[in-house]
């Protein structure tokens, strides 16, 4: 009987390449998941513009800081909803048919009354589908909206000022003793 590596010599060797493949494809495949996963964890979960132009220039300062109204006012949705919304031209054409309603920017705000249009706003704070953020939630917890959305009183125009990172929601959950299994934020 002929032994089965006399015709092949190199059989050993070839075997030996295979599991050595095999081995470097697994290590390098396990680094991108660990990088994936870091890149994850660090970079901002919104690539897009912080502070984006709006259609109308609609002021922050005078209405929640000069005038002290109070998010929940124009952003109704926000204790029973994962969004907080946005109001309804009707709501902001009820106070300004009496407040400033000859000021260029009303004048637009009611063009878009008369042509029954939503106004197109540009959303400034947006997350992945995969990442569950319900505001209600975290009004329930009494988190004040300056957690995330820094002192939007004082600003003219709004600009996303918070880095929104998972990290960043992590540390903010331990510091808060909320959930942090991936089920809490993730769906």
């Amino acid at each position: 009987m002929v032994h089965p590596d006399r015709h092949f010599p190199g059989r050993f060797l070839v075997n030996s390449m295979k599991i050595s493949w095999l081995i470097a494809g697994l290590i390098f495949a396990a680094g991108v998941v660990v990088a994936g996963l870091a890149l994850m964890y660090y970079l901002p979960l919104d690539m897009r513009d912080r502070s984006p132009l709006q259609p109308l220039a609609f002021s922050h300062k005078v209405h929640a800081g000069d005038n002290g109204i109070h998010c929940l006012f124009c952003h109704r949705y926000a204790p029973e909803s994962p969004v907080a919304g946005i109001p309804a031209v009707a709501d902001c054409r009820a106070c300004h048919l009496f407040i400033s309603p000859d000021a260029p920017e009303i004048k637009k705000l009611m063009s878009y009354w008369e042509k029954r249009e939503p106004i197109p706003w540009v959303r400034v704070y947006s997350l992945p589908d995969h990442v569950y953020f319900p505001h209600m939630m975290h009004i329930r917890a009494r988190l004040s909206c300056t957690v995330c959305h820094d002192e939007v009183a004082v600003m003219e125009r709004v600009a996303r000022s918070v880095k929104l990172k998972m990290g960043w929601c992590l540390n903010c959950h331990r510091q808060h003793k909320a959930g942090i299994d991936c089920w809490t934020c993730h769906r």
